[in-house]
């Protein structure tokens, strides 16, 4: 764990003089999905081996010195194995949605229906969640405030709380 330490405005705008920050990282999730809005190939159903970097924060360290215990971290783990390992996620929006429904009835795919199964929207929906996860477990001492999910070596998407927009 690595721990960093600066100068920093909270999510309400106060300055403090700590901050620290640890990371936690899943991989090899292999799941497929379709962009159906998409022009292009993106279109067409096709799959990653997706990963995830968890950035965490605090102002005090715990009483082990830990941002956060990782060993908190079990319903985190459940969920993404839940939504993302031999899936298939599909937009709520896709015009096809009831054909993948019908065929996760037949047990043809492991449906999940999401808002967004792009790089981008699946890293703002874990953001979410491990955020609310980790405030939860730590009662608002530590926070998630960036994920990063891998499609694939070459191409990623960001999702971040940034101060003052959140």
């Amino acid at each position: 764990m690595i721990f960093k330490k600066y100068l920093f405005r909270d999510l309400q705008g106060n300055m403090s003089k700590n901050r620290y920050t640890c990371t936690k990282q899943y991989f090899n999730l292999p799941c497929a999905h379709r962009q159906h809005a998409h022009q292009g190939h993106c279109s067409h159903i096709h799959g990653y081996s997706r990963s995830f970097k968890f950035y965490f924060a605090c102002k005090e360290l715990d009483a082990n010195h830990f941002v956060f215990d990782f060993g908190e971290l079990k319903e985190l783990k459940e969920h993404l194995e839940y939504m993302c390992d031999h899936t298939l996620l599909i937009n709520e929006q896709d015009p096809y949605l009831e054909m993948f429904k019908d065929m996760h009835e037949k047990g043809l795919c492991n449906l999940r229906v999401v808002k967004n199964c792009g790089a981008e929207g699946m890293a703002g929906y874990f953001l979410d969640f491990a955020d609310e996860l980790v405030r939860r477990k730590s009662e608002n001492r530590a926070w998630c405030y960036k994920v990063i999910q891998w499609e694939n070596d070459k191409n990623s998407g960001t999702a971040e709380f940034i101060p003052n927009l959140r």
